[in-house]
């Protein structure tokens, strides 16, 4: 799809095929509240902001800010998403996909890394 409809990034959408079990509601109603932050303060229109499957051309990386000035934690994700999706030069689309019930062990500090998430957004609207 990436080069069939001459994208640059393509990022995917957990929720458009959820499974049952595959998230929490505490997860689901976290990831809503960072979703619609993030829309709301960047004026992007994603709707997964925590999705971390996605897959780009390696000219965009031209168009954006330096790998080495991105956040290096939970944030990445958000913030490639952000500078991808609100980059003009930039031919995006958010596709779905499935999420099915974890196997492992879950690696996720809910209420840590969901704050430190939110608190992202603002530090980075503000820049």
């Amino acid at each position: 799809m990436l080069i069939d409809k001459d994208l640059d990034f393509i990022s995917t959408d957990r929720f458009a095929e959820l499974k049952h079990g595959s998230m929490s509601v505490k997860h689901a109603f976290g990831n809503f509240i960072l979703a619609t932050t993030m829309r709301v303060l960047f004026l992007i229109n994603v709707k997964d902001s925590q999705s971390g499957m996605w897959i780009f051309k390696k000219e965009a990386l031209d168009k954006i800010q330096p790998l080495n000035d991105f956040n290096d934690g939970m944030p990445f994700s958000e913030e490639i998403k952000i500078e991808m999706f609100s980059n003009k030069k930039i031919k995006t689309k958010e596709i779905p996909s499935a999420l099915y019930m974890r196997e492992g062990e879950k690696k996720l500090e809910s209420f840590n890394d969901g704050f430190r998430n939110l608190k992202f957004l603002f530090v980075k609207r503000v820049k």
